[in-house]
């Protein structure tokens, strides 16, 4: 009951501060504009973006945090009072002008779209110190073409364009708009450009419309000058071949010439092709080694353009970190550092070497019960495909060819563990923002030792358990392929991404059973490789994310994430390995719970691990957050998420098996790395008995929340 008093008493402070206290005499707070449509309906969202002045951003619910610690402030700017004004957000002084200039904003760009002689008025509604307003838009006439009438060159350029002339994207039948012809320019304009035309822009262009008639004409110009010069500079469109190449680099940052020259598409004496120039500006850019790639070009005669590549430094060597933590109601305290080492030019070529290093302790404050988990790593990357020529990839992007070694070792109140890993494959990029990772060869080596007495009777009670913590080979392939709209580290506009990745293991070990070594099992025969046991199995998963930006400035989000991943052990397995079974739990899934401590299923914790280590063979998870600005660099964030992992053939799938939680997060965003504190409490917990799964809010203190720390958005 004090808790709650308390809440109220914060909640009625943050509110209670007038928002018009600082405002000068006379004047007014701008709360909000709406949009009305009479005539044709457009959704408010195409004109709402073209209103000069906005209220205060970050509101919820009609109530902006930053405004009310803005107001905390008495205005002298002193002090604390200062300090209030930095971290909030000063009122918006509604600009009466502001409302015709809107008006006449809104008007313009709806002619830009086509609607000509739309009307558009402004209405305020004064209350107090508040204005707020309305925009009541009436959309004009709209002009179907009927006829277009093409005026080009006739000429080696009037032979390419009508070579084009398929891909116009102005038709019979379209409404007559500026944004649709400013298209068609661009998109033409780069077309020629790719075909020899140097120079050759949208401004080359010429549209006129006779809309006196009911029978729309448009009239399709080309012309050897462009808009604003005088007709009489008029002069052939010519096609240019590719004079000079020279690249310059700096001393400082030494670089395989003969690379160089490999990554480089621009050739003399080819047709000026203004892909191919920005497909050698990405290759360079993407080796990551320069600080600035630029190109520039210059024509040397009426026929001839020269090109130069100027490319600066960057530092060739750094770090980065990574840190989560998080905790429970029942004490149990989770750490994990991640340093990593790289050099970005290790051979003069653009290769990459990173040497990880992580860590991960997990204890009990006051009591015997730890694991620590180790690990090192050292990975090359290398910018080309081994064995295959780089002249012969035609690409954007220059494929990776990578070589990873790792360490990790685990120990466990119940084992210690040995893992050592070998990957070779490759990465890159398809398309834009669509990426691959293939992996020909994946092998681990897991050794197991120092198992504690009652956790070896547990393993020879399970075959399950028995078959994943036991000396074991995995060597299969694997593939992963990732797409995103917004590649960015934090990104700020709506975007989408799926991640699909696919791992088979053993099948081609399992062609050599006839000459393998092979022991019994307590479900059959099982091959070994070098005296190991080796895994055989299938493992798919895949991850949708979808987020959604609103309000003023893009400010606020909501964010959906699905997870689904299935695992199938069969021919010389029982079970797949533990790193590659799926978990719940943690600072970026099922946040009321730490990681590895939900499920399989309604199964309770299992009591052979005394640090949580429950797995399943079958995850389905579903997340959705909302996003909002607080003030300064703070954010706010409510999440809800389902989900749990399974045991197919042990754990049935049910709905009362399917975990769910809520919480609130606070991240300050500064714009390069996001830093993130969730707090989780369920709502449905499954391993509770029948009839007493639903959490009362309550428990949430005692056992049934959890707290994460962790950098990024966990979706």
């Amino acid at each position: 009951m004090k808790r709650i008093a308390l809440a109220v008493i914060l909640l009625f402070a943050v509110t209670s501060c007038s928002t018009t206290k600082l405002l000068p005499e006379g004047t007014y707070r701008l709360v909000s504009n709406k949009i009305a449509f009479e005539g044709e309906k457009l959704p408010p969202a195409e004109v709402a973006s073209y209103i000069r002045q906005q209220p205060n951003k970050g509101q919820v619910f009609g109530w902006s945090p930053a405004l009310s610690i803005y107001n905390w402030s008495n205005g002298s700017g002193k002090g604390i009072n200062k300090f209030w004004e930095a971290m909030g957000d000063e009122p918006v002084v509604f600009d009466p002008t502001s409302v015709r200039s809107s008006c006449d904003n809104i008007a313009a760009h709806l002619a830009s779209i086509g609607y000509y002689g739309s009307k558009v008025r402004g209405e305020v509604d004064y209350k107090g110190r508040l204005a707020r307003v309305k925009y009541i838009v009436e959309p004009g006439k709209r002009y179907p073409i009927d006829t277009i009438i093409f005026d080009v060159p006739n000429s080696d350029f009037g032979a390419a364009f009508k070579a084009d002339s398929a891909n116009i994207s102005i038709h019979v039948g379209d409404y007559l708009s500026e944004k649709a012809l400013e298209a068609e320019t661009v998109r033409g304009a780069a077309v020629f450009r790719n075909r020899g035309y140097y120079g050759f822009n949208k401004n080359h262009y010429f549209f006129e419309a006779d809309t006196l008639t009911d029978r729309t004409k448009l009239y399709y110009r080309i012309r050897g000058y462009t808009r604003g010069e005088d007709p009489s500079f008029d002069a052939p469109i010519r096609r240019f071949r590719i004079g000079e190449v020279n690249i310059m680099h700096p001393e400082g940052i030494p670089f395989s010439e003969s690379l160089l020259r490999k990554y480089n598409r621009i050739r003399p004496g080819s047709p000026y092709n203004e892909r191919v120039i920005n497909s050698t500006y990405n290759r360079l850019s993407s080796l990551k080694v320069f600080n600035n790639v630029t190109i520039e070009t210059s024509p040397a005669d009426s026929n001839t353009v020269d090109v130069n590549i100027i490319l600066s430094g960057t530092e060739q060597l750094g770090f980065k970190a990574n840190l989560e933590a998080s905790t429970n109601a029942s004490g149990l305290l989770g750490f994990s550092p991640q340093l990593n080492f790289f050099h970005k030019n290790l051979f003069h070529g653009g290769e990459w070497l990173d040497l990880g290093f992580t860590g991960n302790w997990q204890w009990i404050p006051n009591s015997t019960v730890s694991s620590t988990e180790l690990g090192v790593s050292a990975q090359l990357s290398v910018p080309r495909l081994l064995g295959y020529p780089i002249a012969r990839i035609r690409g954007d992007n220059i494929p990776r060819t990578e070589f990873k070694v790792s360490f990790n070792y685990q120990n466990r109140p119940e084992y210690v563990r040995l893992l050592s890993s070998f990957n070779f494959g490759y990465s890159g990029q398809m398309r834009r923002n669509y990426f691959y990772q293939i992996y020909p060869l994946r092998l681990n080596v897991v050794k197991i030792s120092n198992i504690a007495p009652e956790f070896m009777s547990t393993l020879y009670s399970y075959p399950y358990l028995r078959d994943t913590f036991e000396d074991q080979v995995d060597a299969g392939v694997g593939l992963m392929l990732y797409h995103t709209t917004d590649p960015a580290v934090v990104p700020k506009t709506s975007y989408h991404s799926e991640r699909i990745s696919l791992d088979l293991s053993g099948n081609l070990l399992s062609l050599l059973n006839p000459v393998l070594p092979a022991y019994d099992h307590p479900v059959g025969k099982m091959h070994t490789l070098f005296g190991l046991p080796y895994k055989q199995y299938i493992r798919a998963e895949a991850n949708l994310a979808r987020v959604f930006r609103f309000g003023w400035n893009d400010g606020m989000a909501v964010a959906m994430h699905l997870v689904g991943g299935v695992g199938y052990a069969y021919g010389n397995s029982v079970a797949m390995p533990f790193e590659k079974q799926f978990y719940c739990g943690g600072a970026n899934s099922m946040r009321g719970w730490q990681a590895r401590t939900l499920g399989p299923g309604n199964d309770v914790m299992n009591d052979a691990f005394r640090i949580p280590s429950q797995t399943g063979n079958l995850k389905l998870e579903a997340d959705l957050e909302y996003r909002f600005p607080a003030f300064w660099k703070l954010e706010g964030a409510l999440f809800a998420e389902a989900g749990n992992v399974w045991e197919m053939g042990t754990t049935p799938v049910t709905w009362s098996s399917v975990a769910a939680d809520w919480g609130v997060g606070l991240r300050v965003n500064l714009d390069f790395i996001l830093i993130r504190l969730d707090a989780g409490f369920r709502i449905h917990d499954p391993a509770r008995a029948e009839g007493d799964r639903w959490v009362q809010p309550r428990d949430w203190l005692h056992g049934s929340s959890a707290i994460h720390f962790g950098v990024g958005y966990p979706f």
